[in-house]
């Protein structure tokens, strides 16, 4: 399968040397780094190549790196039921970027860039209905952006007085507190690194 694999990569390269910054196998599946100007050029070649007829789009997804310059990293999944092969295409994006939708050449791609969308606010250009698919219309922020906080923004509830759904700010009950997990052993005959603290207030 890795040889396979290597002379499937050497052959992508070889036909689309524009297009493709740089590839690698691992896991068992070919990961191609590519430019996003590409994108579509490529994924319509992967597509049509009769050596690659990567013919079933099984998932666009995308990854936070908040200290990287370009943010995002989006990943694509293609299989080849033909071939039966699996690759990866990764693109970097910045928050400002607006990539090139797909769903010219995978109509499937078009709930999948609504997810990636809703969750990473990363916009497609070219979609037919580029709008929030999981999350609420009037839902505020990104879910799976790293800086998103884990009690959100806003928390909904029925009211049963005007009988309707209402929103309000999140109101946390109490207010975060420090805990020391350092050790969870009690009553042992040493001290661990961090828990000298608690044994001197006991003196």
């Amino acid at each position: 399968m890795s040889e396979a694999l290597n002379e499937l990569g050497e052959h992508i390269e070889a036909k689309r040397p524009d297009c493709v910054l740089n590839w690698h196998i691992t896991h068992g599946e070919l990961t191609l780094t590519i430019a996003p100007s590409s994108l579509v050029s490529l994924v319509d070649f992967l597509k049509t190549d009769r050596t690659c007829r990567f013919s079933t789009l099984v998932d666009i997804t995308a990854v936070d790196f908040p200290q990287r310059e370009a943010r995002f990293e989006v990943v694509y999944h293609f299989l080849s039921m033909y071939q039966n092969h699996r690759i990866r295409l990764k693109l970097g994006a910045r928050e400002e970027d607006m990539l090139p939708s797909i769903t010219n050449v995978f109509p499937a791609a078009n709930w999948f860039e609504r997810e990636v969308f809703d969750m990473y606010g990363l916009l497609f250009t070219g979609h037919p209905d580029l709008r929030r698919i999981l999350t609420d219309y009037g839902f505020r922020g990104y879910p799976l952006r790293k800086d998103f906080p884990t009690t959100g923004y806003t928390e909904v509830r029925y009211d049963e007085e005007v009988k309707r759904v209402i929103y309000e700010p999140v109101k946390l009950v109490q207010e975060y507190r420090q805990f020391d997990f350092m050790s969870p052993w009690e009553g042992a005959d040493y001290v661990l690194p961090g828990d000298e603290k608690s044994t001197e207030g006991a003196k």
